[in-house]
């Protein structure tokens, strides 16, 4: 394809949450990425607790709000000058082969309570956005999200966009900066998927279109009806009576697949996170409100003889071998609902009998003796007092990519002994041995350099800042003898299914 002056546009939207935007847009990114073309993803504004570190693009991107706004800042940068996007854009960039930046999700919301998120703008946490109300916050950043757009459709020869939620949602249509707003400033050529498997997927599609304006219905070129089991015969004569009340045909219909490697964005609770063999280990994960990160779990779910499972209840960890603490954007609140669930003694009972428990980021924040907080950041409180640390929360935020070593690892995490590990770091907190304990007898044993990583002296609870350990080929390695596929062919696999799945010359014509 010729080098234009502008990419062509390529948007997913749905006609509801978890219709399939975001793995279509993964496997469109590759798709296209494999004819030799230059592709990168984009989302404008993205609402999740799992992110990503990335290098941060502030200067080409810095855009003043419009006459009448502030003109906020972007905010110091953070620790290392690392910046933050939501984890399906940067999956989306790598299966580009592109370089995943901040301009890919320049807004992004990372919820802290139903009615609170911290706003993220071009990687930086930005606390007078922060505080604005959600209306008059999305209409002053759009001249920002806007400009990163141009920006990428500027440098590139394919730009695969992804909207959120449904673009019919008129009572949030004014103020709208992610879906049809977003469609029309690219001249994009859009699909409109939707969960077949839920039922409704016909009036799904009609209502969505129906909604929209004239304009807008111009730029749906096609309708995806996706998580389909059965016989696709069946569907006559839907998708032609649908095309005939809105001149856009269906342009293809996916199998339900459950297997397809990434994960989810999302939810948590799948029980198909068991793989192939006999189960030799049950991995139990807190599943709490405010969880962050979880999609770094992904790769156990292919580990062979692993179950991995998500539990909120006492009872779900009566069989677990081991026992994660995950991230979390909110840890006090969030260590508040683990006591009330009763899972605190559930842990502890499991940490005393010698089973192994993992605490990663606001996981390991949670297993020390306390929190402290000076700036308002969290929340005071005790932790659970399996690891003997403090944690104190700072003002400023550590978001960075680290490669580190494993110093000597006792108990059942000895096989990461000597092992480098590359992650990242996401997190206001900084972790030190409790002075008190240590003069009792009681020692964290530090098994990582610059307080990466505590152990207990039992050797059964490890605790470590660094995101990202089970995606890094050697841990699974060390830990369970076992390789998984790699990102790439999941991406490949990703490109192949809609390959397969889509009319003939249908994903061509959408960039020509």
């Amino acid at each position: 394809m010729t080098k234009k002056t502008r990419a062509k546009a390529v948007m997913v939207l749905g006609t509801t949450s978890n219709a399939g935007k975001s793995w279509l847009t993964t496997a469109l990114c590759r798709y296209y990425a494999r004819q030799g073309l230059k592709v990168a993803p984009y989302k404008s504004q993205n609402m999740s607790n799992n992110a990503r570190v990335v290098a941060p693009t502030l200067v080409a991107s810095r855009t003043a709000l419009p006459p009448g706004g502030a003109d906020f800042p972007w905010g110091g940068p953070a620790e290392n000058g690392g910046g933050e996007i939501g984890s399906a854009q940067y999956f989306q960039a790598l299966a580009a082969r592109a370089t995943p930046d901040v301009r890919m999700n320049p807004l992004l919301l990372k919820p802290e309570k139903d009615t609170q998120s911290q706003v993220v703008l071009m990687g930086q946490v930005n606390a007078e956005l922060s505080a604005l109300e959600w209306r008059g916050r999305s209409l002053s950043v759009w001249p920002v999200v806007a400009r990163a757009l141009d920006e990428l459709l500027a440098e590139n020869d394919v730009v695969v966009i992804e909207g959120a939620g449904s673009p019919a949602e008129i009572n949030l249509k004014s103020s709208d900066i992610v879906n049809m707003r977003v469609a029309l400033h690219a001249h994009a050529a859009c699909l409109l998927v939707t969960d077949i498997d839920r039922g409704g997927a016909f009036a799904h599609l009609y209502g969505t279109w129906a909604m929209l304006d004239e304009a807008e219905r111009a730029l749906i070129k096609g309708f995806v009806l996706n998580k389909f089991r059965g016989d696709a015969s069946l569907l006559a004569p839907g998708p032609q009576m649908l095309q005939d009340l809105t001149g856009v045909p269906t342009v293809a219909t996916l199998p339900m697949w459950w297997q397809h490697g990434l994960p989810e964005e999302d939810g948590v609770f799948d029980e198909r996170s068991i793989s192939a063999g006999k189960v030799m280990k049950t991995v139990a994960v807190i599943a709490y409100p405010r969880i962050s990160n979880l999609d770094e779990f992904q790769p156990l779910k292919n580990v062979p003889g692993v179950r991995l499972k998500w539990v909120r209840s006492p009872a779900g960890l009566l069989d677990a071998d081991w026992i994660i603490l995950p991230g979390s954007k909110a840890t006090s609140a969030d260590l508040a609902w683990l006591r009330a669930q009763g899972l605190d003694q559930a842990i502890a009972a499991h940490a005393g009998r010698g089973g192994a428990v993992l605490g990663i980021c606001g996981g390991l924040q949670m297993l020390g003796e306390a929190l402290i907080d000076p700036h308002g950041i969290d929340g005071n409180g005790p932790g659970l007092g399996l690891l003997p640390v403090v944690t104190v929360f700072d003002e400023a935020k550590t978001v960075r990519h680290r490669q580190a070593a494993f110093a000597s690892v006792g108990g059942p995490w000895a096989g990461l002994s000597g092992v480098e590990v590359q992650g990242y770091e996401i997190h206001h907190g900084q972790t030190e041995p409790h002075s008190a304990m240590a003069a009792a007898g009681d020692i964290a044993c530090p098994v990582m350099p610059e307080g990466l990583a505590w152990q207990n002296a039992a050797g059964n609870v490890l605790g470590l800042y660094l995101h990202g350990m089970f995606e890094d080929p050697r841990v699974l390695q060390a830990l369970f003898g076992a390789a998984t596929p790699t990102l790439d062919s999941v991406f490949d696999g990703l490109a192949d299914y809609i390959g397969q799945h889509f009319g003939p010359g249908v994903l061509q014509s959408l960039i020509e």
